[in-house]
C-alpha cells in the first residue's frame, strides 16, 4: 500500500457545492461521529494504543485525542466567525498537540466525553444557522486565506470518518508500522 492512500485511507477532501443537502448531510454526520468514535474506541484494547495508522504517523491514542482537540477548535472557528466580522483564527500545531503529556496520560474515555460535549454543542448552532450564516468567513494566516464556513462544514464531517479510518486501518495493520 502506498503511503498517500495510507495517509488518506478515504481519500482527500474535495470542495463540495454548497446546497440544502451538503448542510444536512455534513450536520447529520457531525451529529452521528460521537457514536461512532467511541464505539470505535471502545473497540480498541489497551495494548493497541500506540499502534501507529502508518509509518511515521500517529498513534492510535494520538488519532483519539486530536480527534476532540480539532474539533473544538473547529466549533470555536464557528463562533469567532458568527460573533465577529472576519476574525482572523488562531491556528495550532496538531503535532505539537498530539505529543503533549495529556495525549500520552489522559484517559481515552476523556476524549470521548469532551468529543460528546463539543459536537452536542457544536450541532445545536448548526441546526440554529441560516443559509447567509455560512457564508460568513474567517481569515486563516497560516494559510494566507479567507475562508466560508459553507466550506468548513463539509471538511469536518470529512475530517472525523478520514481519522476513524486511520484508527481502522491501524487495527487492521497489527502495529506492523
Amino acid at each position: 500500500m502506498n503511503l498517500d492512500a495510507l495517509k488518506f485511507p478515504i481519500g482527500k477532501f474535495k470542495t463540495v457545492d454548497f446546497t440544502q443537502e451538503v448542510i444536512n448531510a455534513s450536520i447529520e454526520d457531525l451529529k452521528q461521529f460521537p457514536t461512532d468514535f467511541e464505539a470505535l474506541v471502545n473497540a480498541v484494547k489497551p495494548h493497541q494504543l500506540d499502534w501507529l495508522y502508518r509509518p511515521e504517523g500517529w498513534s492510535i491514542r494520538q488519532v483519539i485525542h486530536h480527534l476532540p482537540d480539532s474539533h473544538a477548535n473547529g466549533y470555536m472557528r464557528f463562533k469567532f466567525a458568527l460573533s465577529e466580522d472576519h476574525p482572523t483564527i488562531k491556528p495550532y500545531n496538531e503535532a505539537n498537540w498530539a505529543n503533549l503529556p495529556d495525549t500520552a496520560n489522559a484517559p481515552v474515555q476523556s476524549a470521548i466525553d469532551f468529543c460528546k460535549g463539543v459536537h452536542s454543542r457544536w450541532v445545536a448552532l448548526l441546526e440554529s444557522m441560516s443559509k447567509e450564516d455560512y457564508e460568513r468567513t474567517l481569515f486563516h494566516p497560516e494559510y494566507n486565506r479567507t475562508f466560508a464556513l459553507k466550506s468548513y462544514l463539509p471538511l469536518y464531517a470529512w475530517h472525523g470518518k478520514h481519522h476513524l479510518a486511520h484508527i481502522k486501518q491501524a487495527l487492521a495493520h497489527e502495529n506492523q508500522f
